[in-house]
């Protein structure tokens, strides 16, 4: 297959690029900077310097199998992944061949549009109630995604990553190794749902080798257990030598509840219909190995 990645230097995009590479496809890595290119070619990812939202790479949507969104670091990252996905499908309808399948467009969103509970137990099919607000735009995406009469429309929806640079838990591994101390967001007795990025890239793999008899789908990507936000405290600071004990700070801010929020989830799409398996250790029991590859990366 041709797969383009949009957001490919990304923490999901890159080990995303790297796995299809791997897996033996030809993979193109969209990137805004000529140092990232040089990183995406030494890969074996043919580097395309441009920005996701112009139209200078639509040219490649006429042979491309698959493409995945999973840009980051936008001001308005609503309006860009809006406007990305109508400038796509605007852009396969006028430049597919005749007769060429649907090209096919994984959206990455993220489960914390399945909300904040610690009570409701919720997987792939649950209905969606309230979301956490800093993702509620997703929703409406998702569907415009899923119900696409041009693109093969599918959603992966990841959970809060680990392992790698850390991902949104870098923050706090840089607190505790600089300032000695360990604190997040929210009050006791919370759960986290939880990915590493090695599997989650091998779900897109999956995903994008069956894209053509999975369009319309919406697959949590999240291990099949939860983890104790303070058993992962506790453990973080025993492993730093950080001050006891950890602390829960008041959140500031939409992205500071959004880390605070639990979700009790137990998905099940990805294993029944792509034979997905996370393979990683949790969060707890591989905290020494993912701590020391943040440290390494720093």
């Amino acid at each position: 297959m041709k797969v383009l990645v949009l957001g490919a230097t990304g923490f999901i995009g890159f080990p995303v690029a790297q796995a299809l590479a791997r897996a033996g496809h030809i993979v193109y890595g969209l990137t805004r900077s000529e140092a990232n290119a040089q990183r995406l070619a030494a890969e074996e990812i043919i580097p395309v310097i441009a920005e996701p939202t112009s139209a200078s790479w639509h040219h490649l949507i006429a042979k491309l199998d698959v493409v995945i969104e999973s840009i980051g670091g936008f001001p308005d990252l609503a309006q860009a992944s809006s406007a990305i996905l109508t400038d796509v499908s605007a852009s396969a309808a006028k430049l597919r061949p005749p007769g060429a399948p649907r090209l096919s467009y994984i959206y990455t969103s993220g489960t914390w549009v399945q909300g904040d509970s610690r009570t409701e137990i919720v997987s792939d099919t649950t209905p969606l109630g309230t979301p956490v607000q800093l993702t509620a735009w997703r929703i409406p995406l998702e569907q415009a995604v899923v119900t696409s009469t041009v693109l093969n429309g599918i959603v992966i929806r990841p959970a809060l990553l680990y392992g790698r640079g850390g991902s949104l838990l870098a923050p706090l591994f840089k607190k505790a190794a600089e300032e000695g101390k360990v604190a997040w967001y929210g009050t006791p007795g919370g759960r986290f749902a939880l990915v590493h990025a090695d599997d989650l890239a091998d779900l897109y793999v999956r995903a994008a080798e069956k894209a053509q008899i999975i369009g319309g789908q919406i697959f949590d990507a999240a291990n099949d257990f939860t983890e104790s936000v303070d058993d992962f405290l506790q453990h973080l600071v025993q492993l730093t030598g950080a001050k006891a004990p950890y602390e829960f700070i008041k959140p500031s801010n939409l992205f500071e509840e959004a880390l605070g929020a639990t979700l009790l989830l137990r998905p099940y799409l990805a294993r029944a219909l792509l034979g997905w398996t996370p393979r990683k250790p949790g969060l707890v029991d591989g905290l020494e190995t993912y701590y020391a590859s943040w440290r390494a990366l720093q």
